[in-house]
This record gives C-alpha cells, structure tokens and sequence, in this order.
C-alpha cells in the first residue's frame, strides 16, 4: 500500500459526519478533473431512473472520456448482472459498458470466501438472475420452501420475491437453525430501503426486506445482535473495490442518497458530490445529517 493510501486509510478512521452550518458550494468542473483522480457514480437517481436518462448523465460521462479520466458507476442493485445493467442503461439513453459497472452483487463472492462459506448452501431471496451471484460465489442453491435449509441466506433485490410467502420460508429456515443453534450467516448485497420509480413515485427494496427480518430476529432474541452484512453502500467493501479497480487515491463519489453514497464516502474519507435528483433530501441544508464536499441541483451543472 502506497503513502496515499495509507493516507486514506486513516481518514476511514474519522469520526463520522456532522451536521452543516453552510451548504456546500457548487463543483465546478475544473475541480472534478483536476482534484480526482477517479470518479465513483450512482446510477439509480443519478445517471437514469426507471424510465429515462436524468439530464447531464450521458454529458458527465462524456466529459469524464474527453479528459481520459477513470469512472465507475457504483451501484447497490444486486438484481443482475453487471452485463444485463449495462444493456438497461444503454437502452434508457446512458451507455456504460459491463466492465465500468460495480454492483454490491459482485462483492458477494469475495466476502463469503473471506468468510471460509464458499460451498456453503445458500438460500437467495432476489429475482432468478440474481442466482447467477450465488453461483459466481460457489454457494450451492436452495429455494425458498417449507423445509428449505441452509447454511447462508442472502438477500440481493426485492424483485422475484413473493410475500409473503419467501420471506415466511426464510424466517422459518432462520429461527430453525437458530433455535437449534447451528451456524446461519445473514448478508445483505443492497442495504437501501428505497428506489425512485418516477418524480414523486418510490419503491421498496432489498433493505426494507432485511430490516423486516432482523426486526423479528431481535424481537425474539434482543440479546444476540443478529442482523445482516451489509455488502453495499454505505459500508466499506463497495467503496475499496471500486478504488481498487480504479486504481484511485483520491477519488470522487456522486451520488443522490446522504445515507448511502454521501454517508460512505465520509466514512470512507472521500470527497463526494450530491445530486439533488433522486432520493435527495428536502430542507435546507442545515438540516441534512452528513455533508457532502460538493452540490449540485442536477448534472447538468457540470458544463
């Protein structure tokens, strides 16, 4: 590890945020090519949403080319695989090609096998893609059933799931295993608890799941700390992949969630760039829990 990084290293081990007093200033966009040597994006609420390209996405990205500066968009989506996103991108006006997208799905595999569960059985509650995870990851499958047991249970999207009844055959599994005391790992690829659809439309997600699921864990047993892993934003691993693939000591996040993309790269100790698009909080600044280095109302301020 190289001085910068070890720089890096310990800004991780700050605190945490603080409320402002002051919002904080527009990027301009010599900065952004000049300071960073990377840059980390969001995608949902930053690039597109479920029906389109947001403005100033697809002019970022060609900014970001024109100067031969590295990016990477950095998502918690967990539903598919990096190749699939790429052709849903392309087709709502953004291209990025398979190998510029991070999803927390792909860190699935290098924490299980830090974790000594490669070839584990491992229940997945997410769409049929998903699965493809599982495998990359050397989990054997099991599908959520009455008896479905298994020794990892992880959780990628809300989408293919039926509820009630998966998630009644997962809490099942759990309280089984955990009443008989045998080993259950619980991971979580993307910890949001919502997405936006649309201006003023919003849906659950794979965090809202797991929230549901560790509220009954710790009802039942308040004294064991039982939760879920959390691979995605804003924790940690998604972050130093994304700097490792980048090879970026000093990269940039941009992002639409203070809890998620903002909050992680503070933790992380990386500037950030707030998107006021998305998930973006009301208010005045002064209000917002964690601040971002940067704000913009849209990408399209970067000209």
């Amino acid at each position: 590890m190289d001085a910068s990084r070890d720089s890096l290293h310990d800004r991780r081990h700050d605190p945490g945020p603080t409320p402002m007093e002051h919002p904080p200033p527009p990027l301009p966009t010599g900065r952004l090519i000049a300071d960073y040597d990377g840059v980390l994006i969001d995608a949902y609420g930053v690039l597109v949403d479920r029906h389109r390209a947001l403005p100033g996405a697809v002019e970022l990205l060609e900014l970001l080319d024109r100067h031969g500066h590295p990016w990477l968009v950095v998502t918690n989506s967990a539903s598919r695989l990096p190749e699939s996103l790429a052709g849903e991108l392309s087709a709502l006006g953004v291209p990025v090609p398979a190998d510029r997208i991070l999803t927390s799905g792909d860190l699935l595999g290098p924490h299980l096998a830090g974790a000594g569960l490669a070839g584990s059985r491992g229940l997945l509650l997410g769409p049929p893609e998903s699965w493809d995870y599982l495998d990359r990851a050397g989990l054997d499958r099991v599908a959520p059933a009455t008896d479905a047991d298994a020794d990892v249970v992880v959780i990628t999207d809300q989408k293919g799931v039926r509820f009630p009844d998966d998630l009644d055959h997962c809490l099942s599994l759990m309280i089984r295993r955990l009443e008989a005391d045998e080993p259950l790992a619980l991971v979580l690829c993307n910890p949001d608890l919502l997405y936006p659809v649309a201006d003023g439309q919003y849906g659950l997600t794979a965090g809202a799941l797991a929230a549901l699921m560790e509220a009954v864990l710790r009802e039942r047993w308040p004294e064991r700390g039982l939760g879920f892993v959390r691979l995605g934003k804003p924790n940690a691993p998604i972050y130093a992949e994304a700097c490792r693939r980048l090879g970026a000591s000093r990269p940039l996040m941009i992002g639409d969630q203070l809890g998620t993309d903002i909050l992680g790269a503070v933790r992380y100790g990386i500037d950030s760039l707030l998107i006021d698009s998305g998930l973006a909080p009301g208010g005045p600044a002064a209000s917002w829990p964690v601040r971002p280095t940067w704000y913009l109302p849209s990408l399209a301020g970067l000209k």
